[in-house]
């Protein structure tokens, strides 16, 4: 699952909790990263296996000059293969942060390339949506305070959207609510 709740909010806090203002820490935590299909092992896997495959027809010209026309456009083709799935590993180097305190709740957005981005708001005006159609995705995940909307977990797959829209939901009605 390319979400864990590092801090689950399972209790209402205490009336008198500690909020953002007063330096505590967040009362739930949560981490959501892309999903990834191929793990670096697999990669490394990858590009070994596609330069054993090369061998197979260059071993045969070997001592020849032909030799160098499957060599070359072989190799070339290996170095292209290494890039554009580095740069997928590259671009896809996306964390969300989502702190909640009893006074704040905080988006954090690490993005390819060092892009960095934060959205915060008072929680009493938070508002969680989910949106079935419309959005970039289906089962869209935005949270709205501060005069903006902000998307969460575009990058999950459609299964898991709505689920984490419902454990959002409960962390943040039980962090609104005070025992």
């Amino acid at each position: 699952m390319p979400y864990h709740w590092d801090k689950p909010l399972t209790d209402a806090p205490a009336a008198d909790a500690p909020g953002h203002a007063e330096g505590a820490p967040p009362l739930a935590s949560l981490h959501a990263w892309p999903f990834r299909s191929l793990p670096k092992r697999g990669f490394a896997f990858i590009i070994g296996m596609a330069y054993m495959l090369l061998l197979i027809p260059v071993s045969a010209f070997v001592g020849t000059l032909a030799v160098w026309w499957l060599l070359v456009p072989g190799l070339a083709a290996i170095a292209a293969l290494y890039w554009f799935i580095g740069k997928s590993y590259r671009d896809g180097e996306i964390l969300e942060e989502l702190d909640i305190w009893p006074d704040l709740v905080r988006l954090t957005r690490h993005g390819p390339h060092g892009r960095h981005a934060s959205w915060e708001a008072n929680l009493y005006w938070v508002t969680l949506q989910i949106h079935p159609r419309g959005g970039p995705v289906p089962n869209y995940v935005t949270l709205k305070g501060a005069g903006r909307e902000v998307e969460i977990g575009a990058f999950l797959s459609d299964d898991e959207r709505p689920r984490l829209h419902e454990e959002l939901r409960q962390a943040l009605v039980l962090a609104q609510s005070r025992r």
